[in-house]
This record gives C-alpha cells, sequence and structure tokens, in this order.
C-alpha cells in the first residue's frame, strides 16, 4: 500500500485536532471554528457512538474540511468510512488483517508505530507515512530524532501526550510532517459552545513551523 497521497492532505496545516465527539449537533460549528483558525484537516474518533454521523455532517456541511476517521480497527471500518466520503483513515497500529483490508479500501490510511520493528513492518508494506503513537508514552522527541537517519524514507504524524507546549518540538524534528492533538478542542470548550476561543486556539496551532531542529 503506497499511502503518498496522504502527503498533501499531512502538509495542509502543522496540527491535526483528533476529536472524540459525543453529540452530533456541536460536530458542524465546532469543525466550522477549527477550519477558521486553519486547521482545515480533521480526524474523528471511532470512540462514540456520535462519530460517524458527526463525519458526515462535517464531511456534508462544512466548506474546506478535510475529514478523516480516526481509531479505525477493523475492515467493517473501514468499509464505513469510504461510504461516508471520509478523506482519510488514522489507526493506532497495523494489524496484518487491518493492512491487508487496507489494500482494498479507497481512502489512504495513516497506521501507527510505537517502535522501530513496527515502523520498518509498515515500511515494508509501502507506508511512508505513520502515525507514531503513543508519542510521548513511546519515547517523545528523542526516540523518533534517533530513528530519523535509519529509517529516513518514514515521515510521522506523532499523536498522543502532544500538546500546544510540546508540539514545536515535534514540529521541529524533519522526520515529523505534522502533529495531531486535541488541545486545540478542549471538551469544557465544547460543551459550552465557546467556538471563539476553539477558533483563538487553532489560530495558533496553525501558525507553528516546521523543520530547523538543532
Amino acid at each position: 500500500m503506497d499511502n503518498s497521497a496522504l502527503e498533501p492532505i499531512l502538509l495542509t496545516a502543522p496540527v491535526i485536532p483528533v476529536l472524540i465527539v459525543d453529540d452530533v449537533a456541536s460536530a458542524v460549528p465546532l469543525a466550522r471554528a477549527l477550519v477558521a483558525g486553519g486547521l482545515k484537516v480533521l480526524e474523528i474518533t471511532l470512540r462514540t457512538d456520535a462519530a460517524l454521523d458527526a463525519t458526515k455532517a462535517i464531511i456534508d456541511q462544512v466548506d474546506g474540511a478535510i475529514t478523516g476517521l480516526g481509531t479505525v480497527l477493523t475492515k467493517d471500518q473501514m468499509e464505513q468510512a469510504a461510504k461516508i466520503g471520509a478523506a482519510f483513515m488514522v489507526s493506532p497500529g497495523g494489524s496484518p488483517n487491518l493492512l491487508d483490508a487496507a489494500e482494498n479500501c479507497p481512502v489512504p490510511l495513516l497506521p501507527g508505530a510505537a517502535t522501530a520493528g513496527e515502523a520498518m513492518t509498515l515500511l515494508e508494506r509501502g507506508y511512508l507515512f505513520q502515525k507514531f503513537f503513543p508519542a510521548e508514552q513511546a519515547g517523545g522527541t528523542a526516540y523518533l530524532k534517533a530513528l530519523s537517519s535509519p529509517l529516513s524514507a518514514i515521515r510521522f504524524c506523532p499523536t498522543g501526550g502532544v500538546s500546544s507546549g510540546n508540539a514545536g518540538n515535534y514540529l521541529a524534528l524533519d522526520n515529523v510532517i505534522c502533529v495531531g492533538g486535541s488541545w486545540v478542542a478542549p471538551a469544557e470548550a465544547v460543551r459550552a459552545g465557546d467556538w471563539a476561543h476553539i477558533e483563538e486556539l487553532a489560530r495558533g496551532a496553525a501558525a507553528l513551523g516546521r523543520g530547523a531542529a538543532s
């Protein structure tokens, strides 16, 4: 599987909001606030009953949003992603069955790796773009920097423990194409419908730079 089709998506903004949506009614205004702030690529995780309907609502109603499904674990979920028109899929890992299913799915997959061995296994399958998860718990920026020379063909999207405080450190690495994080959509702000605050957080995240690691 060549997932190079993901490159322009992952280059759209330095941060991909990773969203857990409990209420479909909040999905569209949340997405509009993030897009208005400059974060057009959105990952809706399949962790709630509302996730699929929320994703479909964003795809249908939010101009400029590039919407994908996260926490994709099964072939059935891949088929659901294709059915609703998701632009991409994200998985926390890369099991053989999942990777086999991805071969026949039109939606590009960003599979996860936490070790050099897992990253190499995905690379053997042709995955040049991978999620590094859980980023902080798996070794953080020091670990990713150590992988950059022996696994120079891979570019990562670190997710898991990435925050406004450390996102810049990840983005400074040459083998990081973007990061994923939930800090741009705090649960309390979503519950309160404080879309202006979320847009402000998105603007700050969108302004983060890439490259120039020391």
